[in-house]
């Protein structure tokens, strides 16, 4: 069997914006959502494009990831695993899902507060990884999530830190569009309002394949 790229699921963050806007809500990731939280729904696809991945969280998050994912494919991001213990920016976290997976032909990461995105999206973005060194969905033209990286990135995405994320590698290297039918790849959850938005989407998607 062909190796395939990993899917890096990003669980770390804090979700301020949304504790913020919804202070007694809970964590975001942990909202209910299509009959299990925004994070099961993000992985439901991710599990469904038949991907190998890991998942990056942090403890107040762990026994919700691991309803989800078997221990084998969680990273634990603990205090003392960096000089800044209490905030773990998006690059940390890429780095740690990246690293955990050295010997990967290449890595797709995707927040994980994305709970629309269709496996067929991330299926298109890692095969785009055969041709191209950076790959990112998108629909109607604008970017989106998945952003694949091939392997040679490694040691770049390795040392990630910060809030920055990934984007001063997709800066310094050629990234292929993959343009996919799929809104979803836009579509993550700041605030309780998004949450509002995505939950009516998933609603009407659900009615017009029931319908059709």
């Amino acid at each position: 069997m062909i190796p395939q790229p990993v899917v890096v699921v990003l669980a770390a963050g804090s979700g301020s914006r949304f504790a913020a806007h919804a202070p007694t809500a809970g964590h975001k990731l942990a909202q209910t959502f299509a009959s299990t939280t925004v994070l099961g729904r993000t992985l439901t696809a991710v599990r469904q494009s038949g991907l190998p991945f890991v998942v990056v969280t942090i403890p107040a998050l762990l026994s919700i990831v691991s309803a989800e994912a078997a221990a084998r494919d969680i990273v634990l991001l603990v205090e003392g695993d960096t000089d800044a213990p209490l905030s773990w920016g998006m690059g940390h976290s890429i780095a740690a899902g990246v690293s955990s997976r050295p010997q990967a032909p290449g890595w797709l990461v995707l927040p994980g507060d994305m709970p629309l995105v269709q496996s067929a999206s991330l299926r298109a973005v890692a095969a785009a990884l055969g041709e191209h060194p950076i790959a990112h969905a998108q629909y109607r033209g604008q970017r989106g999530h998945p952003v694949g990286f091939r392997a040679e990135l490694y040691a770049e995405l390795a040392a990630l830190r910060g809030d920055e994320g990934a984007r001063g590698v997709v800066a310094r290297h050629a990234a292929r569009g993959v343009e996919v039918d799929d809104a979803g790849v836009r579509l993550d959850l700041d605030t309780a309002d998004d949450l509002a938005v995505l939950h009516a989407l998933h609603a009407r998607n659900s009615g017009a394949l029931e319908g059709g």
